[in-house]
């Protein structure tokens, strides 16, 4: 199976794409999608929407798998990213492609057993279960990874 796992936001938005065979987890590929912030709103959110859309058409993913939003404060922050979520469920929804979504807490569950778990700890893991050299950077790329893994090994497929 292959997932990608996406952490939204405007500015940066992390993604990874892994294959997920007999209850192994191997990273094909990940990074980070930025947008310049003197950008226009819709125009960033329509690079974001392109950007997941090529993801799609170059790796076929079976699912794709996206961070739900949790805030307890920034609500502006909290709108724009809903917004770039936005764009990356229309781009999936194009393409008829499912996706999963997963709360930190769920992430840390998955990954570590742990709901209190910390960034450092979930990085770890994400380079354990992916047998990569080292942390993915920046902390985005490594939460996509994460969301991605939590998708397959939890098996949540809607």
């Amino acid at each position: 199976m292959i997932v990608l796992g996406i952490d939204p936001g405007i500015a940066r938005m992390g993604w990874g794409i892994i294959s997920f065979t007999n209850n192994k987890a191997i990273a094909i590929e990940y990074g980070c999608f930025t947008t310049d912030k003197e950008t226009k709103e819709e125009i960033r959110l329509a690079e974001i929407f392109d950007f997941v859309s090529m993801l799609i058409g170059k790796y076929d993913p079976e699912i794709v798998s996206v961070e739900k939003l949790f805030f307890a404060s920034n609500a502006k922050t909290a709108l724009i990213v809903g917004q770039a979520r936005g764009a990356i469920l229309l781009a999936a929804g194009r393409k008829k492609i499912p996706v999963s979504s997963f709360t930190p807490l769920e992430v840390k569950m998955a990954l570590t057993g742990y709901g209190r778990a910390d960034k450092n700890q979930i990085q770890r893991m994400v380079q354990s279960m992916l047998a990569l050299s080292k942390i993915p950077t920046p902390d985005d790329t490594a939460d996509a990874l994460a969301i991605a893994i939590t998708c397959a090994v939890t098996k949540k497929f809607i």
